[in-house]
């Protein structure tokens, strides 16, 4: 059906490729669907877990496979795009793309391309497991300064061991501190990227402790949303 003379018709929903994961999804979090302005489905890969994305040397073949299969799914439901649970999926960008069926955003790192006037340094949930090669993969310099979460805190207990509970005030203080700890190293970095989908809850905290820009997946992919829609 035609939309009113003058008026882009919305695009239709967003597909969303998950982790298998038990941890709580809060507001801000890429797999609670109240965190977009726009309506989202999702599709888990079962079997495909937070070890299996963030790893510094994945079995590609395997979780390529997976990818695969659940784009095309999510497709036939209706998805019009499709992004994934993980930051660490970056490294599928180009591969992906070229057997979904729908356009792909795999991940916020890709925003980094796009800010060539910026000096971008990246917060992440692992820094020993973001390579230059998930850099490489999205177009951006393989240098980009980075500062992970700690090993052993909070946030790794949940999001990165799969725990079942969530301590947003602990998760809050560890980001505030990668934060400080990324410009204390890097203070020509202007401008933060968080890597990991569980971190846009915390973004106006760490933008308001560090009096600069900070950048997640839920922008980037209001962005690839409206381009969409604007294609319609």
């Amino acid at each position: 059906m035609a939309g009113t003379a003058g008026v882009t018709p919305p695009a239709g929903p967003l597909g969303i490729l998950m982790l298998d994961t038990r941890f709580p999804r809060i507001v801000g979090d890429i797999g609670n669907a109240a965190s977009f302005g726009f309506p989202v489905i999702y599709r888990t890969m079962r079997g495909i877990g937070p070890d299996d994305a963030v790893a510094a040397q994945p079995d590609r073949r395997r979780v390529l496979a997976a990818l695969k299969a659940n784009a095309e799914a999510l497709a036939a439901d209706g998805a019009v795009g499709l992004s994934t649970s993980c930051g660490f999926l970056a490294l599928y960008q180009d591969e992906l793309a070229a057997v979904s069926p729908v356009p792909v955003a795999t991940s916020a790192l890709l925003l980094i391309g796009q800010m060539t006037e910026r000096k971008v340094g990246v917060v992440t949930a692992s820094a020993k497991n973001l390579t230059a090669a998930h850099f490489l993969a999205v177009g951006a310099p393989a240098d980009t300064p980075v500062v992970g979460m700690p090993e052993n805190g909070s946030f790794a207990g949940t999001f990165l061991k799969n725990g079942p509970t969530l301590d947003r005030h602990a998760v809050e203080r560890e980001v505030l501190a990668a934060g400080r700890a990324l410009v204390a190293a890097h203070p020509e970095v202007d401008t933060v990227v968080l890597e990991c989908t569980n971190l846009p809850p915390y973004k106006r905290a760490l933008e308001k402790e560090l009096g600069r820009p900070v950048h997640d997946v839920l922008d980037l992919l209001a962005g690839f949303h409206a381009g969409l829609s604007a294609r319609r």
